[in-house]
């Protein structure tokens, strides 16, 4: 049985959800907010001590600005709700991305609640805003080159975003497309991925649970027979 020590997942599908209830795109982000809550317990329950969840790329700018500010205005109110949750369940909150782009208010939120969070154990959240994984690895090379270290793999991992946390053992990409949009392109050289044809919103912890005893079955060979 394989341990399972990070899950990271790209949460596609919450807008077109909101349109298939006769509703707006918005209306799919927040039921959506419900979902990553439930997986966040689920993922406690379950004993893994990392999850990463792609919230906002590097190439969500494209999207109408209103769409933005209230993908924004909802993590802010998110975080000033359940900061307080996080830190008592010893969740460690953590952001991967470029913050410069966004505005006081929100970069201040984001950091208090890393502040808070910083010492917890029990598991790790790792938010992707405004991550592009290709950005990533650019500025790890660059990281490299300013500190005058070789260039090698663990020189490289080192100076990534995800520094001193373990690969995906599996990622996990709702809303029935089949492909990774820019997501930890170098640390999941070597995970599972798995795409289901289901709206993130719809997302259940049973769905979540079926993915990780299906992890836990495979055979990993890692070059090897």
């Amino acid at each position: 049985m394989n341990p399972v020590k990070h899950v990271a997942i790209i949460m596609d599908g919450n807008g077109r959800w909101g349109l298939k209830k006769n509703k707006s795109r918005n209306f799919g982000h927040k039921k959506g907010l419900e979902t990553v809550e439930k997986i966040i317990k689920e993922t406690i329950n379950q004993k893994i001590t990392f999850l990463t969840l792609y919230a906002f790329s590097t190439e969500n700018w494209k999207r109408p600005k209103k769409e933005i500010n209230f993908l924004f205005s909802l993590l802010e109110d998110f975080l000033r709700k359940k900061t307080k949750y996080l830190h008592k369940n010893g969740i460690k909150f953590k952001t991967i991305g470029d913050k410069k782009f966004f505005s006081y208010k929100l970069k201040k939120i984001l950091l208090n609640s890393e502040k808070i969070t910083k010492n917890n154990k029990n598991l790790q959240i790792n938010l992707a805003l405004n991550y592009g994984s290709k950005k990533e690895i650019i500025d790890s090379f660059k990281n490299v080159i300013k500190k005058k270290q070789k260039i090698n793999i663990k020189n490289i991992e080192e100076n990534l975003y995800t520094s001193g946390m373990p690969n995906p053992d599996f990622i996990i990409r709702t809303g029935g497309k089949n492909r990774l949009s820019n997501f930890l392109l170098w640390q999941c050289a070597y995970s599972e991925i798995f795409f289901l044809n289901k709206l993130w919103p719809t997302f259940s912890t049973n769905d979540f649970d079926k993915m990780v005893n299906k992890f836990k079955k495979i055979k990993r060979n890692y070059g090897a027979i």
